[in-house]
C-alpha cells in the first residue's frame, strides 16, 4: 500500500485548509468516479462516507487504516490525493504504519504494568494523539 508520505507542499489543495468534504468531492471528480464506488471499493459503508462529505459525522474514531485505504483507491484511480491530505483535510496527524512487532511489544510492556501505571500509559498516548495546539 503506498503511504502517501509526500510533501504537503506539493498539493496546492492542502495548503488551502481543504476540508475532508471538499477533498473527497474533488478526488471523486478527477477520477470520475461515484461515493458509492468509493465506498465499496475502501470497504467503508455508503452512509458514512456520504456523511463524512457532507460533514455530518466526524472522524476522531476512525481507524487511520480507512483513511489510507481511501487514498490507494484514489490515487490508483487517478487523482490527486494524499494519505497527509487526507489527514490535514481531518484535522489529524499522519500516524506511522502499524508493525505487529512493535504493537505486540507494546502490548507486553502494557501488560507487564500495574492498574495505575497502565492508565497513565494510556493518558500519555491518548495525549500523543491528539494534533498539536
Amino acid at each position: 500500500m503506498t503511504t502517501g508520505q509526500d510533501d504537503p507542499g506539493d498539493h496546492p489543495a492542502a495548503e488551502q485548509g481543504e476540508d475532508l468534504g471538499a477533498l473527497l468531492t474533488r478526488a471523486l471528480a478527477q477520477a470520475d468516479r461515484t461515493q458509492k464506488e468509493l465506498a465499496a471499493a475502501a470497504g467503508i459503508r455508503y452512509s458514512t462516507l456520504n456523511h463524512w462529505v457532507a460533514g455530518r459525522r466526524g472522524t476522531s474514531r476512525v481507524d487511520p487504516e480507512v483513511f489510507r485505504g481511501m487514498a490507494e483507491v484514489l490515487r490508483r484511480w487517478g487523482a490527486d490525493v494524499t494519505v497527509r491530505q487526507i489527514f490535514a483535510a481531518i484535522g489529524r496527524p499522519v500516524p506511522g504504519p502499524s508493525d505487529q512487532e512493535r504493537e505486540e511489544r507494546l502490548l507486553r510492556i502494557y501488560r507487564a504494568l500495574s492498574t495505575d501505571r497502565q492508565r497513565d500509559l494510556i493518558r500519555i498516548a491518548e495525549a500523543m494523539g491528539r494534533p498539536a495546539s
